[in-house]
């Protein structure tokens, strides 16, 4: 029996799974990299680190499945960091620029305050002017890295989100590719015309040698190279954004279906398909992988921290020991006692999009403990979800009817039990909760005829549990008119 080997490289960790023709995860390895704060508001990663965790972990699971049952290679990733490297000894020129980065936060305040070139990026690229995105990036390196425009503008230089740096080195420095998913997280992609966009990248002084050919997320973008265990010549056949992976593993191929993942931040994409949706309510438009792997439009409401904020009170405050832990913390108290937490560690995503705004726990008194913080954080996951679907509502017109879930967190049942009563609908969580890996499996699996179709990938999806609301409206309103009032305090703090 042959299987599909799926790539997840993550902010905070890199992850290879081995998936069967029933979309059952067979065998998976993981392992974590560091993340560097550099600054406040810096957050970096050492490129060789991504690449020795995937390496590791792709190595670790061909100890249990030989190399030569691997039909296909699917990848998926954190969409927006920015890795350049050298074309010739294929080093990296500097610290791969994490998404959540926001050293560029003043540059782009200078470009939002120029007259036209907010719609200007709006039309052209489907997104706001802010430093989440890797244009702003990628002109700090070739400005701030001795040499790096210089090599740029000779070609000597390579720029890619962590897929085309994987894709790099998987196909030992032959193929230096992306796909449209990633492309269009870059702010420099035009998703009406679907190619690089000349004046964006004029804007920033980016030569366009630097930037990866673009191709469609489900085809063969290149073969392995022979590393350890893994075997030469397996196709690489799928490539997409963690979050357009998670919606295509959620076998959301028709308009009208959305998920919602939990992972690091919170991600709820609505697939709107040939019809491009432009949000008057703080969402964005970008691209997602159609049945055949073509692009479709995505209308996407990112919420930068979810399960970040737990990981920061484990790692930063040591209130627990393991991200586990948060369930049972979160029960043991009856209410939230009026603690809010708004995780803007790294400003306010959608739909605020205030790059300013800085964390704050508001409502701790005498009687506040560590279960309270740790409820506040879980419960914050779920009011940034409902202020995201709220906006998706206003902006489709669409009745949304339940909602999808996935990624790590949502696996905590006190989770998505307080979203469900937040938004008052079902909220669906399937079997196989890592979408974002299998969504890269089947893109991989389709491109070389391991599935068939998208039909028969949706006969693999299933359930595992529905969670329906319990809570009364009107408690559940109370709840959110409190985080309502925190965001509000939250807002441009400086």
């Amino acid at each position: 029996m042959k299987y599909i080997l799926a790539i997840d490289q993550g902010t905070t960790g890199s992850r290879a799974v081995v998936y069967n023709r029933c979309g059952r995860k067979i065998i998976s390895a993981y392992e974590e990299f560091p993340q560097y704060f550099t600054k406040p508001g810096w957050v970096e990663h050492d490129p060789e680190e991504i690449w020795q965790s995937v390496n590791n972990s792709i190595q670790e699971v061909l100890k249990k499945i030989p190399g030569n049952k691997i039909e296909a290679i699917g990848i998926t990733n954190q969409r927006e960091t920015t890795v350049l490297w050298d074309r010739d000894t294929g080093k990296p020129v500097y610290n791969a620029i994490v998404w959540q980065c926001r050293r560029t936060a003043s540059r782009c305040s200078q470009i939002k305050a120029i007259k036209g070139e907010t719609e200007f990026f709006r039309k052209r690229t489907g997104l706001p002017i802010d430093a989440y995105f890797s244009a702003t990036k990628i002109e700090w390196i070739l400005k701030n890295v001795k040499g790096a425009f210089k090599k740029a503008r000779r070609g000597k230089l390579l720029f890619g989100t962590t897929d085309a740096w994987i894709l790099w080195k998987l196909t030992g420095g032959k193929v230096h590719a992306t796909d449209y998913t990633n492309a269009s997280r870059t702010m420099l992609f035009n998703i009406e015309k679907l190619e690089w966009d000349n004046e964006a990248l004029k804007k920033f002084k980016i030569p366009k040698q630097i930037l990866p050919e673009v191709k469609r997320s489900s085809g063969v973008f290149g073969r392995t190279v022979k590393i350890g265990k893994l075997s030469a010549g397996i196709p690489i056949s799928g490539i997409a954004g963690d979050q357009q992976a998670a919606l295509f593993g959620q076998a959301c191929f028709k308009p009208g279906t959305m998920k919602n993942t939990y992972g690091t931040g919170c991600f709820v994409l609505l697939n709107t398909g040939k019809k491009r949706v432009v949000s008057k309510h703080g969402l964005i438009t970008t691209l997602g992988c159609g049945p055949d792997g073509n692009p479709v439009y995505v209308v996407e409401g990112a919420i930068f921290i979810a399960g970040a904020a737990i990981h920061w009170i484990r790692d930063g405050l040591k209130l627990l020991s393991c991200a586990s832990e948060s369930e049972k913390m979160a029960v043991s108290v009856k209410d939230n006692a009026g603690v809010y937490f708004v995780p803007a560690l790294v400003g306010l995503g959608a739909p605020y999009w205030d790059q300013d705004a800085r964390g704050a726990i508001f409502g701790i008194t005498r009687g506040t403990n560590e279960n309270h913080i740790v409820r506040a954080a879980l419960e914050a996951m779920c009011y940034q979800t409902k202020d995201v679907l709220e906006a998706m509502r206003k902006d489709s017109g669409l009745k949304i009817k339940d909602l999808k879930v996935d990624g790590g967190a949502s696996a905590n049942n006190f989770l998505c039990q307080f979203q469900a009563d937040m938004l008052g609908i079902n909220v669906v969580r399937p079997k196989v909760i890592e979408t974002t890996s299998l969504g890269a499996a089947y893109l991989a699996g389709l491109a070389t005829g391991y599935w068939k179709n998208t039909s028969e990938i949706k006969r693999c999806w299933e359930k595992d549990k529905i969670f329906r609301p319990k809570m009364p409206k009107s408690d559940a309103l109370d709840f959110y008119k409190g985080w309502i009032e925190a965001v509000k305090r939250t807002l441009t703090f400086t």
